[in-house]
């Protein structure tokens, strides 16, 4: 099994939807840290899992200074970031999204889906 991982960092804002009174249903902003975890049997015909610089295009090009409500189609939360980025990424199988020093949310795929 080959694995790969690939490390961002991603300015960007959002303000979340929540059933009880928070300061973060006020649109604000993180530098969040996005790690996206990918592993395959078998290399690509080019000798890769899957190429950074896609994993790269398809997470920072397109989060990267964005208002995030607005580019993904889930409440914004850091579980949520996990999940959408992994269904992005070809063979991905986790993601982690680090908000804050303190707060790191995981989005590993079930081996069924």
């Amino acid at each position: 099994m080959y694995y790969i991982q690939k490390r961002m960092e991603i300015a960007g804002c959002h303000q979340l939807t929540l059933s009880y009174d928070s300061k973060c249903e006020k649109l604000h902003g993180h530098n969040w840290i996005i790690t996206v975890h990918c592993k395959a049997k078998e290399l690509d015909q080019n000798g890769m899992v899957v190429d950074f610089k896609l994993i790269k295009d398809r997470i920072h090009g397109y989060l990267d200074h964005g208002i995030l409500n607005e580019l993904i189609p889930y409440n914004p939360t850091a579980e949520n970031i996990a999940r959408w980025v992994c269904e992005q990424i070809p063979h991905c199988w986790k993601v982690e999204v680090q908000e804050s020093e303190n707060n790191v949310a995981v989005y590993v795929k079930d081996e069924e889906e």
